[in-house]
């Protein structure tokens, strides 16, 4: 892989990763188009998560207040719990050990902050089981397959749509629960099958939840940074001593390139969710899934590398 292949696919990353119409969809295309590592698939799977790590980075910064807040009330509740500093507060009624008022069921002595961390742990238990489960799998060439890839582009797209319709999108960031973290994490895991799209999968979660939209794509990117941290170490792990010195340096360019965009992305989607649904990026889905579907019933492409 050389410099402009690796600055091509951070474009790619960056653009398609949180917004939701497929990273690796558009990767495998950016993959074949420039011929990285003449379509070695377990070269190219190491390629993709190891750059998700500069989107991952574009998280980092884009919420660098959020996640201090949600990492130190964290540590900071549970100390002061085990040292009794909350004994005095304690309710008498053993069932007022739990907020119930937002129906989040969370023990009273944690804030909202500390709450939300509970909640990223929680969802994210679906997809680390999965992706441990599945590990051989998802790195063999079978999520290349393009029929797989423009099925769940379509599939996911529809399932958006029915979440746009059927979502009653009143819940903020402080009103979530287990039952978001569950929904919104087995969502998530879907994005282990190539074309479901991450964002597209757990923003489709949060809606058949009952967020908001703006809070369905920050629980989503929020929720990326264990999945994506976990699976971007390992493999970058792994790339060493699959990838030259070359490539490796190629793709530090395009992990720096898909943070820069990246950051661009998240800004941009947050501020269209504010004021538009996501009907643009339905529509954006499954045309193409529908135009892929056609080219390889036609034989103008294959659906393998």
């Amino acid at each position: 892989m050389n410099t402009l292949q690796a600055i091509i696919l951070g474009i790619v990353q960056g653009l398609t990763e949180f917004i939701p119409i497929s990273s690796t969809a558009h990767l495998v295309f950016a993959s074949r188009w420039t011929n990285i590592y003449n379509g070695d698939p377990q070269k190219i799977t190491a390629t993709m998560a190891v750059i998700q790590l500069g989107t991952l980075a574009a998280v980092f910064a884009y919420f660098a207040s959020d996640i201090w807040s949600i990492t130190t009330n964290f540590f900071k509740d549970h100390l002061r719990f085990l040292n009794g500093e909350f004994s005095a507060q304690k309710p008498k009624n053993p069932h007022e050990n739990f907020q119930t008022s937002k129906q989040t069921f969370r023990p009273y002595w944690l804030s909202d902050d500390s709450w939300l961390g509970w909640l990223i742990i929680i969802g994210s238990i679906p997809i680390g089981l999965f992706g441990i489960a599945f590990k051989e799998t998802i790195e063999g060439p079978a999520t290349k397959n393009l029929w797989i890839i423009a099925t769940m582009m379509i599939v996911i797209g529809i399932l958006l749509m029915i979440a746009e319709k059927v979502g009653s999108q009143r819940k903020d960031l402080n009103d979530l629960g287990i039952s978001d973290a569950l929904i919104v994490g087995f969502a998530q895991a879907l994005a282990l099958i190539p074309g479901a799209s991450r964002s597209g999968s757990t923003i489709m979660g949060g809606l058949l939840a009952g967020q908001k939209r703006e809070t369905a794509a920050r629980f989503s990117f929020l929720l990326m940074i264990p999945a994506v941290t976990a699976s971007g170490l390992l493999e970058l792990r792994e790339a060493v001593h699959l990838l030259s010195k070359d490539d490796i340096f190629a793709l530090s360019i395009g992990t720096l390139v898909a943070g820069i965009v990246g950051y661009l992305s998240i800004w941009f989607l947050l501020s269209f969710l504010r004021k538009h649904s996501t009907i643009i990026f339905i529509i954006y889905r499954v045309a193409v899934g529908i135009i892929i579907l056609v080219m390889l019933w036609l034989g103008i492409i294959s659906p393998q590398v």
